[in-house]
């Protein structure tokens, strides 16, 4: 058991995997799936989704400081330095905007984000045990679990807390499961890797500012883990029989790929067997 993936990062060609976002996917729309996990294409890059990386980089970064300078003030001054860097590194973002305005706009609004940050916490009085903590478990007779964790809390009692930072609106109540289906996720592959289950899982909406707790159980970790096997198994049918269903709903409108849609007119492209057995472990049965 490692600790050492991450949510997208390449995976070894021996060992398929899964995260939480790609188990959303599957869960969401099998066909969205396969565009992202089998054939990998490729997705613009939007304004809302740069944002989102850049306050995380900022938030993981303003750790770094000493913790009296942790202030907004230094959080926002970070905030030309760190675009800097994520369009080096990505230099797609180059193309987001082509307005001067628009970008100071748009930075503006990641400022008001990391406002809302410093509502929720004081960052004087944090030390985190690991920052954007990439976690990998290879699940006996299932897939390889990853991702990434924004940020994990260590008590001096040892009690731990996994953090995770939403630059969107939190969900309406009784809607919550798809993002504690993610933390669930996080807490038991940390558990398996350190043996020490997580006292509580928090997540930060910087959109709104709210904040939805949970204390999660063993009793969810086994039911987390049934579920992943389940859903893995549909993954290995789906590719046995490269049956990979469109599953249209209200999340349509932002899709990438909805020229290539049957739902909307579109014809997915051939399938490359070598690329499914690579992501899931099997091969499409053909005639």
């Amino acid at each position: 058991m490692a600790v050492t993936g991450d949510d997208d990062v390449e995976r070894p060609a021996s060992r398929p995997g899964l995260s939480p976002s790609r188990a959303n996917d599957f869960q969401q729309c099998p066909l969205l799936f396969r565009y992202r996990v089998v054939d990998r294409l490729p997705e613009p890059t939007s304004a809302a989704a740069a944002r989102g990386t850049l306050v995380h980089a900022v938030l993981e970064r303003l750790f770094d400081l000493p913790a009296a300078q942790r202030t907004l003030e230094a959080a926002r001054s970070m905030l030309p330095g760190q675009w800097r860097e994520l369009r080096e590194r990505a230099p797609q973002y180059d193309e987001l905007f082509t307005d001067e305005v628009d970008e100071a706009a748009w930075l503006g609004g990641a400022g008001d984000l990391l406002g809302t940050y410093f509502t929720l916490e004081d960052p004087t009085r944090l030390e985190p045990e690991s920052r954007e903590l990439r976690v990998r478990l290879d699940l006996d007779d299932g897939p390889q679990l990853r991702g990434i964790v924004d940020r994990v809390d260590v008590a001096p009692n040892g009690w731990v807390r996994i953090v995770d930072y939403k630059t969107g609106r939190s969900p309406r109540p009784g809607y919550e499961g798809h993002a504690l289906f993610q933390m669930r996720f996080y807490a038991y592959v940390l558990w398996r890797t350190r043996g020490v289950l997580a006292r509580l899982l928090q997540l930060e909406y910087l959109a709104d500012g709210q904040v939805i707790r949970h204390e999660p159980s063993e009793a969810e970790m086994a039911v987390l883990e049934a579920r992943v096997r389940s859903l893995w198994t549909s993954v290995q049918e789906a590719a046995r029989t490269d049956t990979w269903p469109a599953r249209p709903s209200a999340l349509c409108e932002w899709c990438s790929f909805s020229a290539l849609c049957p739902a909307f007119g579109g014809t997915p492209p051939a399938v490359d067997d070598d690329a499914v057995e690579r992501a899931t472990g099997v091969r499409p049965d053909r005639p």
